[in-house]
């Protein structure tokens, strides 16, 4: 009962700032219609319920999963079996993304099926990857600077209608589904290694996921033409209540199919796993079955209300806001929005959760979610600032991780894996649903670019948190050392005062 409390709480204050700051737009400079804003203030608590159940569901269910089939895997001791379960594992947890489809719908001349199976084996073979770092105690920074390095030169080559697009897909498949998973999955197999670095080394799956979809991306810019351009999509308006009604009945039914399609490939891959070696115990096993539902109802509920109720609402102001006489005000109001909005990330609480657990409460989930909140803020101005000018998405992608991968010589290792980790997670639905329609309207409403312009939100939103997490690594480290010389000052006093004596004196005290 207690910790319902905590996790509605916690649903609440994520998801209020936001619905405050939309109020106050629309009832100040930024008009938008009725219909609208009632579409928003119901989807906001289709979006409160639906954080609920998920936060309750993941830690029942994908977490403890993740964590026994990765412990499970490790038994077979043979790597090649290990490496094709993960690589297997990858694709299945990718395809199963509801993020995924929306990318899909996005990319220009490439076919659905083809961006998403390619998209799905980036994530399988950097999985794969990321196995064979925690199981070899491969250091992560080496490897995020190899293969950002690759990612960057093949990027050179590819037409610009693909390159925010491919970035922006390394942050949306690493959304709700996939985090919880693939991080307990690291958790599971960092433990039988029993040794003072593997406690580090189970953070850097979702660092290491992130870079297969942008790399799946680009090659396939290489091979298909970049044809074609973005077309808005209809903002629905609901002119008396039943309608307003209908616009979210109309769409549980999908978001049931399709949780449900998401859902089906882990439970059995679970399944599996629990025939064959796991086999937990009845009442555990009711207690997974129990949170997978939980999980199910919260992101149905979730996903309605993000979709139908955030998206119009996002497009609207955008257009708005870009069409008054200041359109400079988006700059500043992205900012704020973006500080609120990655509290109402779901998997950003997994996130949270776990980096507590595993460093015993020295790093602190508050201090993780205000350098979120700062980063995000950021990468939102920035992003604005792009629909406004139209400046390249590269300009801030180059510096920002270079600034991001230079800092990994100086963090403490743990915070490299947990800032990398959370560049992915910060970019989940919220950021799709709302920061993603709010730039393309005001990008179509000053006539810019969407697919070069708009488009890369997402990818924004991913890079900011690598640096504002290893610059609060750095504050914590600084922090340490400082404790550590206080700590040491008194034995170096006491050994002043007794170095004038000989070995054999008394000393009356």
């Amino acid at each position: 009962m207690e910790k319902r409390k905590e996790k509605t709480k916690e649903s609440i204050q994520a998801v209020l700032p936001i619905l405050f700051i939309v109020l106050l737009l629309s009832f100040t400079v930024a008009p938008v219609s009725a219909s609208i804003l009632l579409e928003f203030m119901i989807g906001a608590v289709f979006v409160i319920i639906g954080m609920l159940f998920f936060s309750m569901g993941a830690e029942m269910s994908m977490s403890p999963m993740g964590e026994r089939v990765g412990g499970s895997m490790l038994k077979t001791k043979k790597l090649w079996v290990i490496l094709l379960l993960g690589f297997f594992l990858g694709v299945i947890i990718t395809i199963s993304e509801p993020d995924l489809q929306v990318l899909a719908a996005q990319v220009p001349s490439v076919p659905n099926m083809v961006l998403i199976l390619s998209v799905a084996a980036g994530v399988g073979a950097f999985l794969v990857v990321a196995l064979l770092r925690i199981l070899f105690g491969i250091a992560l920074a080496p490897l995020l600077v190899v293969f950002y390095g690759v990612i960057f030169v093949i990027a050179r080559f590819v037409p610009d209608n693909f390159l925010a697009v491919a970035f922006d897909s390394g942050g949306v498949t690493t959304g709700p589904m996939t985090v919880p998973f693939i991080m307990a999955l690291g958790v599971g197999i960092s433990a039988i290694r029993n040794d003072k670095h593997a406690e580090n080394d189970s953070f850097g799956l979702v660092a290491l996921c992130s870079i297969g979809p942008v790399l799946a991306v680009l090659l396939l810019g290489l091979v298909y033409p970049a044809q074609g351009s973005y077309v808005a999509a209809d903002v629905p308006e609901a002119f008396n209540s039943v309608e307003l009604g209908r616009l979210f009945l109309s769409e549980i039914p999908y978001y049931l199919k399709e949780i449900a399609g998401s859902l089906l490939p882990i439970v059995f891959f679970f399944g599996i796993f629990q025939l064959v070696s796991i086999q937990l115990h009845k009442k555990t096993l009711i207690k997974i079955c129990v949170g997978l539902l939980y999980t199910y109802v919260g992101l149905v509920l979730f996903l309605t209300g993000a979709n139908v109720g955030f998206i119009p609402a996002g497009n609207y102001l955008g257009t708005v806001m870009a069409s008054l006489p200041c359109p400079w005000i988006l700059v500043p109001v992205g900012m704020v929005i973006g500080y609120f909005i990655v509290k109402a990330e779901p998997a950003v609480y997994v996130l949270m959760k776990q980096v507590e657990e595993l460093t015993d409460g020295e790093i602190s989930g508050k201090a993780m979610q205000i350098s979120l909140s700062v980063g995000v803020a950021a990468s939102v101005g920035l992003s604005m600032l792009r629909v406004l000018t139209g400046i390249p998405i590269m300009y801030f992608l180059i510096p920002g991780y270079a600034i991001a991968l230079f800092l990994t010589l100086f963090v403490p290792k743990i915070f490299t894996a947990i800032a990398f980790d959370s560049g992915g997670v910060a970019s989940g639905p919220m950021t799709a649903t709302f920061l993603l329609p709010l730039a393309q309207g005001a990008c179509t409403a000053v006539g810019g670019d969407v697919v070069k312009d708009a488009f890369g939100v997402v990818a924004m939103v991913a890079m900011t948190p690598l640096i504002t997490l290893q610059v609060l690594g750095l504050i914590y480290k600084i922090k340490s050392n400082k404790k550590e010389e206080m700590e040491e000052q008194p034995l170096l006093q006491a050994e002043d005062v007794f170095a004038g004596y000989a070995d054999d004196a008394i000393i009356e005290l």
